[in-house]
């Protein structure tokens, strides 16, 4: 019991153990930064945070004073925690989901009926919803701009509207739908690392997002100038075949 007590009096807080973080960071960062810097689309998503976590990881272990062996247990005994474990099966089925979605033609689709449904005056509004609902029902702001982002770049060229906004209006449907995504990467982790309720951090994300949205939607109808839209064509069979996965999706959980 003694020397139980004496070795865990020893251990003491070093900066030394954020070195691996630092690694990390200084990689996923610095690489997506710099990818920025020349050009590059999708910059940050060139470099996946799990191979940047690798050289971290390596590092990790390395800093242990354990034995080798030892210090590599420790670490797989970590990685094996039930709640890592769920996150990365959520991730995956989450990922799974958002890619069958846009594979099967369900984001174009949701873009083209929405288009449909919204009036000229109301075009900006639009966009933003559409942008939410896609971002909300994928769990991914990054998949859903890439979706959305060239329609609403088409319809501010050819109606005249201002670009920049357009692209504001996009980004900010995307971030608010990702925000309330259950399926969101930020979320799960946000949950499982805290130990609390999924529904409990909808509620406070609800009481945050929908006042900020609705004053968005409000500034954007004031600034909603489109005379056209693109046409957009698409039967009844198949929006009912590719919209329904996000509907069923939504109103399940």
């Amino acid at each position: 019991m003694l020397e139980n007590n004496k070795n865990h009096q020893s251990v003491s807080p070093s900066i030394v153990a954020l070195l691996p973080l630092a690694l990390f960071l200084l990689l996923f960062i610095g690489v997506g930064s710099y990818l920025t810097y020349q050009g590059v689309d999708f910059a940050f998503y060139q470099l996946p945070a799990p191979i940047a976590a690798l050289p971290a990881v390596v590092l990790a272990v390395l800093l242990s004073k354990e034995k080798l062996n030892k210090a590599i247990e420790q670490f797989l005994r970590g990685v094996g925690h039930q709640d890592i474990v769920a996150m990365c099966m959520i991730y995956l089925l989450a990922g799974a989901f958002a890619a069958v979605a846009k594979a099967s033609g369900g984001v174009d689709a949701t873009v083209n009926l929405g288009l449909s449904a919204i009036p000229t005056s109301m075009i900006l509004p639009g966009i933003f919803l559409i942008s939410a609902f896609i971002a909300t029902a994928m769990g991914t702001s990054m998949g859903t701009i890439a979706a959305v982002a060239p329609v609403a770049l088409g319809i501010a060229q050819s109606a005249g509207m201002s670009i920049p906004l357009t692209a504001g209006v996009v980004l900010s449907g995307a971030m608010f739908g990702d925000n309330l995504s259950i399926i969101s990467d930020t979320t799960i982790a946000a949950t499982r690392s805290q130990g609390c309720e999924m529904k409990d951090k909808f509620k406070e994300n609800v009481k945050i997002a929908i006042p900020a949205a609705l004053v968005a939607i409000v500034i954007f109808a004031f600034n909603s100038s489109a005379t056209q839209l693109p046409e957009t064509v698409l039967s009844s069979g198949l929006k009912s075949c590719l919209i329904s996965p996000f509907l069923y999706w939504l109103f399940r959980v």
